[in-house]
């Protein structure tokens, strides 16, 4: 089977990428197991532990990342840089995430033969 790419770049609450993007995932999952997931620039942010998205009369999506491990999905990285320019370190997040560089991130991305981007 072809491998997946899921690119996540955008903040969440803001807009309704990030759901739609766990929706896709989850969905692709029952299929394929060949799956992986990245989180670049604002995307990091979709997995920042202790969210309270209710307050902006928002919904809690947010959790629904932990189920990724459920699903076997364990190729997860974040971006070094993106961490690093927000100040963050990996226990910020609130799910195990691989901390990779730009340029691991584009070699792996190659390696994927569909790319979706959130």
């Amino acid at each position: 089977m072809n491998r997946i790419g899921f690119v996540f770049q955008s903040s969440p609450h803001s807009t309704t990428k990030g759901r739609e993007g766990l929706d896709a995932i989850l969905a692709a999952s029952a299929y394929s197991e060949d799956i992986d997931i990245f989180f670049i620039g604002d995307g990091v942010l979709q997995v920042l532990e202790n969210q309270q998205p209710e307050h902006i009369l928002s919904r809690d999506y947010i959790s629904g990342f932990k189920m990724l491990a459920l699903y076997d999905l364990e190729e997860i990285f974040v971006c070094q840089t993106a961490l690093s320019n927000r100040g963050l370190k990996p226990s910020n997040l609130n799910i195990e995430v691989g901390v990779i560089s730009n340029q691991q991130i584009n070699e792996k991305l190659v390696q994927c033969a569909q790319v979706m981007v959130f």
